[in-house]
């Protein structure tokens, strides 16, 4: 290598030195060439040593930059055969001033209700998944807490229909507060409030079959019946199911939309349950229908529903009806007020109670409720008067 670079150098040299060698004459001046060449003969020898010396240096290389790396988030690591995770959370906490019997007044603040819930979505179909949720409620000043929903939905096992199997929904009280009454955080429907009909739940063990389309949508579904509050023994009697159903005719074709204040739709159903021995009410039957309709549009909400309860024990039969409407004044401000009234069969006196109130949307996870309740009626005896306020969040 070395003798190349010499080599370029000389020729480099001689090439512009001015035209020493002219290849164009035979004359030669001997005594000048053989000066010039001894010339480049020393600057050569001088230009070697140099390069020798340079060579004997130790090689020295630049130093590599330094890589810094960015921290890593230093959170809790989630794992899970599914590919998709849901979490979310329901919370109606109150304040409650309720007229004793004696005159003076109970204050409470209440932790009323609190779900949590997680759905674990499949890769195989994205709108199959399992879910489980945990429902805590004040009791005396305690707080109890139950499992609401365990099961596994599996979408389009029929056309247009989907199914839940576990512990589940059952069909009629999450249709009615999803579309007709939109404060379950202040009270339960008429079929489920305790001052109300009492009839039955939302939630037990068995299988429900959902059916939606654009004009009409079903629940048909069969459980244990005595619902996820209560236990389920087997009695000398033995234990019967419940077969129980929602049949809905979506008039202005909304069946398919998750439903929305901001919509306007018109829904007329038809529900109920055939319960064969209730281990809850001694192993007798109780059997109900109702009918229901309910009509929304932005400014307004107009519902109301009549059941009729045929079989039971006598402090459950009888009939009743409740109504409720909301009238939303701007888009954060709205009215709202219901009427229950439900008639023992037995003669032995009937229930009422009376809600009317005043919400505020603080934001799209918190809703704020000021509202009077009132319960009375010769059945009840006693008249139960409350002041209630209400923070419904939803995360």
């Amino acid at each position: 290598m070395k003798k190349i670079l010499l080599s370029t150098i000389a020729i480099a040299t001689i090439a512009t030195a001015g035209g020493l060698i002219d290849t164009t004459t035979t004359y030669v001046n001997t005594d000048n060439t053989n000066a010039e060449i001894d010339a480049l003969k020393s600057q050569m020898a001088a230009m070697s040593a140099k390069l020798n010396e340079l060579e004997k240096r130790p090689v020295t290389t630049a130093t590599p930059t330094k890589v810094i790396e960015v921290p890593k988030h230093k959170g809790t690591l989630v794992k899970s055969h599914a590919p998709v995770l849901s979490f979310s959370g329901t919370h109606y906490l109150g304040f409650v001033s309720q007229k004793t019997t004696n005159g003076s007044r109970k204050n409470n603040f209440e932790t009323r209700r609190n779900y949590l819930q997680a759905k674990a979505y499949f890769k195989e179909n994205p709108k199959d998944y399992a879910r489980i949720t945990l429902d805590t409620h004040d009791v005396d000043g305690d707080s109890a807490v139950h499992l609401k929903y365990a099961y596994l939905y599996l979408d389009n096992v029929l056309p247009n229909t989907g199914v839940e199997f576990g512990q589940v929904h059952r069909p009629w009280i999450d249709y009615e507060e999803h579309n007709g009454w939109n404060y379950r955080s202040i009270s339960k429907t008429l079929v489920e409030a305790g001052n109300g009909a009492d009839i039955t739940n939302s939630a037990d063990r068995g299988v429900d079959f959902k059916t939606k389309t654009p004009y009409f949508t079903s629940e048909l579904g069969l459980f244990n019946g005595e619902g996820y509050h209560n236990k389920d023994t087997n009695s000398s009697n033995g234990t019967g199911l419940s077969g129980e159903w929602r049949l809905t005719a979506h008039l202005l074709g909304t069946g398919k939309k998750h439903t929305k204040k901001s919509l306007t739709y018109a829904n007329l159903s038809f529900f109920g349950q055939e319960n064969h021995n209730n281990e809850k009410y001694g192993a007798k039957d109780l059997n109900w229908m109702g009918v229901h309709a309910v009509y929304n549009q932005p400014e307004f909400l107009a519902s109301a529903q009549y059941i009729k309860v045929s079989d039971g024990i006598a402090s459950k039969k009888g009939k009743g009806y409740s109504v409720n409407g909301e009238y939303r004044v701007t888009p954060k401000w709205n009215l709202l007020g219901r009427y229950d009234y439900f008639d023992m069969d037995d003669n032995s006196g009937e229930k009422k109670r009376a809600i009317a109130g005043v919400a505020y949307k603080y934001n799209k996870n918190v809703e704020f409720i000021a509202n009077y309740l009132g319960e009375g009626g010769s059945k009840l005896g006693t008249r139960n008067d409350k002041i209630m306020l209400t923070a419904d969040v939803e995360w």
